[in-house]
């Protein structure tokens, strides 16, 4: 879908991309990298927006230099500032940009209808967008890259200043848009859990740079990490901390003090490379007398993997 070759972009006094060689296939591609990693600059140098200063990149085998109108014909673009007009409808406005894209008037109609819906947006469609929250104008936004049935989107941070709920709902719809339409999508951030939980694969840029680039289930397997989480009882009020002496008496030294994972309290986080570690705590719990909740190897977050990439490229 997306293929780079020592792409540089280089401003007189920064550079935002470094040499960057990647190759992105299809399904929900995350890039993640902080704010002024190059991400904004890599998805206007793909869409044939501003020139990149070396290298190449291509995208659906159209050079990006050269072919940036057949490029934008086949890509939906979602940017990350807020561009809506504020006095039309969604309504309007998608269908204006239906029309731009090539769809002639009554498609554009009836394919606006259909987006708009699909990204959860009915009777206020009809309303001008000064007035709608910033959940609203996002999915319009989202609607608009959509409207002409892509081949690819490009989402330039689609959960800006969406809370909670926000968020979750626009990850649904961008997970919906591979897995229903068959659309593959590029999805920028600088929230690694959104993209864990969002992306097939994960690209990982700093600086302008490559730090990593595989798939999301790589980044997040298993480890020999064993997370135990207990009841109290009666005998024991504190479970975990009985929990923690009875396996350190036993030859099981717990490795780490769980405080920053959730329900820390009743969590016993101990190294089980070993099978034979797994029937030390069943045995210790059952004898303890407390209630085991669970027990289960801890994954890999993209966040530990993208700060051992930071610090071992700084080294």
């Amino acid at each position: 879908m997306i293929a780079t070759e020592s792409l540089s972009k280089r401003y007189p006094r920064v550079t935002a991309l470094d040499r960057l060689t990647v190759d992105i296939g299809p399904g929900v591609t995350g890039l993640v990298g902080a704010n002024g990693a190059g991400k904004s600059t890599l998805i206007k140098i793909l869409l044939g927006l501003a020139p990149a200063s070396e290298g190449s990149a291509a995208v659906l085998g159209h050079d990006s230099a050269r072919d940036g109108a057949a490029i934008r014909e086949q890509v939906g673009y979602m940017p990350e500032h807020d561009c809506l007009p504020p006095d039309v409808s969604a309504t309007e406005f998608v269908v204006h940009m239906a029309r731009m894209s090539g769809l002639p008037a009554t498609a554009a109609r009836e394919r606006t209808a259909d987006t708009l819906r699909h990204v959860g947006l009915y009777e206020e469609r009809y309303r001008p967008m000064g007035g709608y929250s910033t959940g609203m104008k996002q999915r319009v936004k989202l609607a608009q890259a959509l409207v002409h049935d892509p081949k690819l989107v490009l989402l330039d941070e689609p959960t800006n200043g969406l809370d909670p709920a926000g968020r979750d709902e626009m990850l649904g719809l961008i997970r919906r848009v591979h897995t229903d339409f068959g659309i593959s999508v590029l999805v920028t951030s600088h929230l690694l859990g959104e993209l864990e939980r969002t992306s097939d694969h994960i690209v990982v840029i700093d600086g302008g740079k490559l730090l990593k680039s595989q798939s999301t289930q790589s980044f997040t397997e298993t480890t020999t990490t064993l997370l135990v989480e207990v009841t109290d009882s009666d005998a024991h009020p504190d479970g975990a901390l009985a929990l923690r002496t009875a396996l350190a008496a036993a030859g099981v030294e717990p490795v780490a003090e769980p405080g920053t994972l959730p329900g820390a309290a009743r969590l016993v986080v101990v190294e089980a490379d070993e099978d034979s570690v797994y029937d030390t705590v069943r045995d210790t719990i059952a004898d303890l007398g407390l209630g085991m909740v669970r027990m289960e190897q801890r994954r890999h977050r993209i966040a530990e993997v993208f700060q051992e990439d930071r610090e071992a490229a700084a080294s």
